[in-house]
């Protein structure tokens, strides 16, 4: 997957060579591009803002920069020349088209399932915005040669889209093959499933006085796992009924007669 990522705000995006994503980049699963939007103005002042139009508070990010900025990017270059490899196209079509995913506080939340569906692409182009964000029409004109998305990581506002860029980074990345070193952890994380995960423990047995529960030094497989299930229930129903709530409309089958017991047990009973 080759992701680029075009900001005011370059050295923001230093954390994506840390950690498993910075392995999946030298071991050549992931590619990142970090491309400056000042690189594409034209102004000794490097100027990428203007005043609303209508007025108001706050400055609005101008077309002309994220136009050649995206322009350039699509083709696979930066502010000077050509920057890598791009992958090789999966068929024709709309579907072959680049996703450009914009930060926004009005944008789809970012969840696991999308950042499942955004793993299974080849290539992501993300538009870091500032200050009252992006002049609409960038957006408008990106959707001739992009499948646009805005999207969001909650119900607040950030100063920047660097931190959302950062983190849908991270969910996808740790998706792909070969970056997760036991591809079996991911199976059992919240929201994998439509629940959360249940607590986790380690040595020693006991610390400050609280022990690791008993089930878990059982040696008893089946045990554990059921364990392990009805805590991810009541944890769920404790801190996000919501979830239990889609699941139930969405996959009915998936909460058994053991697991609703459970969760009549935390007062949670299916809607309806």
């Amino acid at each position: 997957m080759r992701v680029d990522v075009v900001t005011v705000f370059p050295e923001y995006l230093a954390p994506l060579g840390l950690s498993l994503l910075g392995r999946a980049q030298r071991l050549g699963l992931l590619a990142v591009h970090v491309h400056d939007l000042r690189g594409w103005t034209d102004d000794r002042h490097r100027t990428v803002d203007d005043t609303p139009a209508g007025g108001g508070a706050g400055m609005v990010m101008l077309p002309e920069p994220w136009g050649r900025a995206l322009d350039a990017v699509r083709r696979g270059e930066g502010p000077d020349g050509r920057v890598g490899d791009l992958p090789a196209p999966r068929g024709a079509g709309d579907a072959d088209l680049p996703v450009l995913l914009v930060p926004s506080p009005s944008g789809r939340p970012l969840t696991q399932a999308l950042a499942h569906e955004l793993a299974a692409e080849p290539r992501l182009v993300l538009a870091c915005g500032r200050y009252e964000g992006i002049d609409e029409r960038v957006v408008e004109d990106a959707a001739r040669s992009y499948r646009v998305l805005p999207f969001s990581l909650g119900d607040y506002v950030l100063n920047g889209g660097e931190v959302a860029a950062l983190a849908l980074v991270e969910a996808v990345g740790r998706l792909l093959p070969g970056v997760v070193g036991n591809p079996a952890s991911l199976a059992e994380e919240s929201h994998e499933q439509g629940l959360l995960e249940h607590p986790v423990y380690t040595r020693p047995a006991t610390w400050r006085g609280l022990e690791v529960p008993a089930v878990l030094s059982s040696g008893h497989h089946g045990e554990v796992s059921r364990w392990r299930r009805e805590q991810g229930l009541r944890r769920t129903a404790r801190r996000r009924p919501d979830l239990l709530a889609a699941l139930h409309a969405q996959h009915p089958e998936a909460l058994g007669a053991s697991d609703l017991d459970v969760l009549a047990d935390e007062g949670w009973t299916p809607p309806g």
